[in-house]
């Protein structure tokens, strides 16, 4: 199995490179200035450039992790190195957090909060045990734990999205002129659209429908039906 995979894994970069124009990288070679910094939930069925129909190099940085995370995973007062590089090097100034349904690092930090089992493998259990304390906030206020399973770890996985947001909006090492968006990709049509949709659920830590109408603008189909 790992040699056919290896194979398709080849075959895969053939069919990439032969696809690619001459000047493919041309403007890139030498530096880049992306557009978009996107911390995405490290997650197999969650492509950044296939949600935001990225095709062309050096338009979004994509550092990823267990849970989204944007804060160091060890120290919550220290933006992760991952995400502040392109704010601090490449002049990006437009910030992106996005969860996604369905997340594994959720599902886990709910049933640590709720029971007390942990992952046991270490590195894992590090990745999720900075998301206890989040997914227990969410538990005492913003989330309805009287509902099924799969529905509080989604609207967990919205809530957390919205506290790194917020996190990185008030953040020192964050310059006042980035704007920072969160999103939710859903999986699972969670809220009701089709699976891809990306929904905003928070502007500078901010989710009052006001706000989000207006930086949507005529994008509403991007906007929760209950925000």
């Amino acid at each position: 199995m790992p040699r056919q995979t290896l194979a398709d894994l080849l075959a895969r970069n053939d069919r990439h490179v032969e696809s690619l124009p001459a000047d493919y990288f041309a403007e890139v070679q030498e530096s880049q200035h992306p557009h978009v910094v996107s911390l995405c939930c490290a997650d197999s069925r969650v492509s950044q450039e296939g949600m935001w129909d990225v095709h062309e190099p050096g338009w979004l940085f994509t550092p990823s992790n267990i849970g989204n995370l944007a804060w160091d995973d060890t120290d919550a007062d220290v933006v992760d190195g991952n995400l502040l590089y392109p704010i601090r090097h490449t002049d990006t100034r437009m910030v992106v957090v996005v969860g996604h349904t369905g997340c594994g690092a959720v599902t886990a930090a709910y049933d640590a909060a709720t029971t007390g089992e942990y992952p046991e493998a270490p590195g894992i259990r590090r990745r999720v045990e900075p998301l206890v304390p989040v997914v227990e906030r969410g538990l005492s206020g913003a989330v309805d734990r009287d509902q099924p399973r799969s529905a509080v770890v989604d609207d967990l996985v919205e809530h957390n999205v919205c506290e790194q947001v917020a996190f990185l909006a008030e953040s020192e090492e964050v310059p006042t002129e980035a704007t920072v968006f969160g999103f939710v990709y859903d999986l699972h049509g969670h809220y009701g659209g089709p699976a891809g949709r990306a929904y905003l659920v928070s502007v500078d830590g901010r989710t009052d429908t006001a706000i989000l109408e207006d930086w949507a603008d005529e994008r509403t189909d991007h906007l929760l039906a209950e925000a």
